[in-house]
């Protein structure tokens, strides 16, 4: 069965994009998911004037992902911790801390978004890169301090 997908679908394809898929596949998953559907020659046109209007919102989204990057590279976050005396903290930096501490200087950032391999657990300075976009990476400058 041919569809025409609405969304990206890993593995599959992108949006706008004819692929043919399982009768069943298409049935039980990506059209009850409203991620695909049929392809007929009225839904590729309608499918294509969605596409267009997401290609304008997708460029709008960009662009105002660079601007917030240039803001977030030229920022330092700074984060008191308790620490031992070998510069390790009690407990440890996460994404959620990050993303309370860019929401204190004015940034609204979703902790999702803060890409964290693991936590901080030591005192000292970090880059950590922030996806505003999927074609857009910050990298935040992170310092860590002792709590007096």
């Amino acid at each position: 069965m041919e569809v025409i997908l609405r969304e990206d679908v890993e593995k599959l394809g992108a949006r706008g994009e004819v692929v043919k898929v399982a009768a069943g596949y298409a049935r039980n998953f990506l059209l009850p998911q409203r991620l695909a559907v049929a392809a007929t020659e009225s839904n590729k046109k309608i499918v294509d004037q969605e596409r267009q209007a997401w290609l304008k919102r997708e460029a709008k989204a960009q662009n105002e992902s660079e601007d917030l990057s240039k803001l977030l590279d030229a920022q330092t976050v700074t984060i008191t911790q308790r620490a031992g005396e070998n510069d390790q903290l009690f407990g440890s930096v996460t994404a959620k801390d990050l993303a309370d501490a860019l929401e204190a200087q004015g940034f609204t950032i979703d902790r999702r978004k803060i890409l964290l391999e693991e936590p901080i657990r030591s005192l000292g300075d970090f880059t950590v890169p922030v996806r505003l976009h999927r074609a857009v990476t910050a990298n935040l400058k992170v310092h860590v301090a002792r709590e007096d």
